[in-house]
């Protein structure tokens, strides 16, 4: 179906549903590039190619690719 023959409100989820995967995989990304490797779960190199598995590769990553950062 292209997109002109869509209805409104179908766009319209399609739209809200395509900005919610690309906060979570911007946030993963974000999250990923900057927390040391230590506070990570497995390998930040295996991390990088499943943050972009859509939809369950960010939203795995931060739920249980990260850990609790320490205190200081």
């Amino acid at each position: 179906m292209r997109w002109n023959e869509m209805s409104k409100r179908r766009q319209g989820t399609l739209m809200a549903l395509a900005s919610v995967e690309l906060a979570l995989t911007t946030a993963a990304a974000v999250d990923l590039c900057f927390r040391p490797a230590g506070d990570v779960r497995g390998r930040k190199g295996l991390w990088w190619p499943a943050i972009f598995i859509q939809p369950v590769g960010p939203v795995a990553y931060l739920l249980w690719g990260r850990r609790p950062r320490s205190r200081t």
